[in-house]
């Protein structure tokens, strides 16, 4: 196994280090490492927001951040041999915080409540050990679960089509979305600047998930669209509540390690399209009980015609328990009533993040122990 490491000065902005990463999603954007399968991988990221948010930063400048840089990740990292229809692997190994400062904010328009919010607000925390306290909210102390807000793979030609498509049809309908916008992009090129996707909603090549049991011990399931998958990640979270309700969770920078692997043909072999994780028993949070582990399923707010809608948690949640009724039917050979009865007395949904317009997620998770 080898072992590379991508280094970031984490006192300069993305834009300053444009070779270090990008800020949307596009499948021309060249790679800046090269890895085999079983590699492990150290990189640096930017917080979500590429340092605009400091010690000493004021709810006025929350109100002035500029959102055109969000967010800032590092890669892409191109798998060798990984092929659209492929299943990449990412294994979280850690996410360590860096510089010991973390912030929440509540940006005007933002967040799930941001009709009875529209003042901008700051939380400024001291990491330390393991653990953060905030004078901004004295009497509390937060037990750090470091994850990665945003991972995931480019999308191809076909879906950045699809994904253009759908969107701007919903923002024709009046829904949330955010078109392409060269303003604040990295890389600063057509045709990346002009199409790329901006990295505020998840989709089916990852993104901007949220899931905070994506951490540490936690092994992530990406189909593959483009020849090398061509990873990023980015917009680490020291820790974040089921939700992200404001929109933003305990924010930082962070050191990512990671392992990727393939698996050949089984995104294609069995039609997945959405990401998948699997936790291990010690790894934490839990999202129920303690002790074991579970396979994870995530829906997003596209129907089965492909249509996009806008924050629609029903929709995210049949899409997760859809994916889930599949996984079952694929892995444990039971047929689709069967599966459908094993959620409603096994699997648990929750709401991952709530904010991320146009598109929620649902997480479904399958405690794996139940199987003898």
């Amino acid at each position: 196994m080898t072992v590379h490491r991508i280094r970031i000065d984490h006192s300069r902005a993305l834009a300053e280090e444009p070779g270090t990463g990008h800020n949307r999603w596009h499948p021309r954007i060249p790679p800046i490492l090269h890895c085999d399968p079983g590699d492990e991988v150290v990189m640096g990221t930017r917080d979500a927001l590429d340092s605009q948010i400091g010690p000493g930063s004021t709810a006025e400048q929350v109100a002035n951040t500029d959102l055109s840089v969000v967010h800032p990740l590092t890669g892409p990292v191109h798998v060798e041999g990984a092929e659209p229809g492929d299943m990449l692997e990412v294994e979280i190994v850690d996410v360590e915080p860096v510089g010991g400062f973390g912030y929440t904010i509540q940006v005007p328009g933002f967040g799930f409540l941001r009709d009875d919010f529209p003042e901008p607000h700051i939380v400024r925390w001291d990491i330390d050990g393991g653990w953060t306290i905030s004078a901004d909210l004295p009497g509390v102390r937060i037990r750090g679960t470091p994850f990665m807000g945003v991972m995931g793979v480019a999308p191809s030609g076909e879906l950045l089509a699809r994904v253009h498509a759908r969107e701007q049809e919903l923002g024709e309908r009046g829904g949330l979305v955010l078109p392409p916008d060269p303003d604040g992009a990295t890389p600063y090129t057509d045709p990346v600047a002009s199409e790329g996707l901006r990295t505020i909603p998840p989709r089916e090549n990852g993104g901007n998930m949220d899931v905070k049991q994506m951490s540490a011990g936690t092994t992530v399931r990406f189909p593959v669209f483009v020849d090398g998958a061509l990873f990023s990640a980015g917009d680490a979270h020291f820790a974040q509540a089921d939700g992200e309700a404001c929109g933003t969770a305990i924010e930082i920078a962070s050191s990512f390690s990671f392992r990727v692997r393939l698996r050949k043909g089984e995104a294609a072999d069995s039609n997945v399209s959405d990401v998948h994780f699997t936790t291990r028993a010690d790894s934490h949070p839990h999202p129920a009980g303690h002790n074991r582990s579970y396979y994870a399923t995530t829906g997003i707010c596209v129907d089965e015609r492909g249509r996009q809608e806008a924050e629609n948690l029903n929709l995210a949640a049949r899409n997760a328990l859809l994916n889930m009724i599949d996984h079952i039917t694929r892995n444990h050979r039971f047929d689709r009533q069967q599966a459908y009865a094993l959620c409603s007395v096994a699997v648990d949904l929750k709401v991952s993040q709530l904010v991320d317009a146009p598109n929620v997620i649902v997480t479904a998770f399958l405690p794996t122990d139940i199987f003898v």
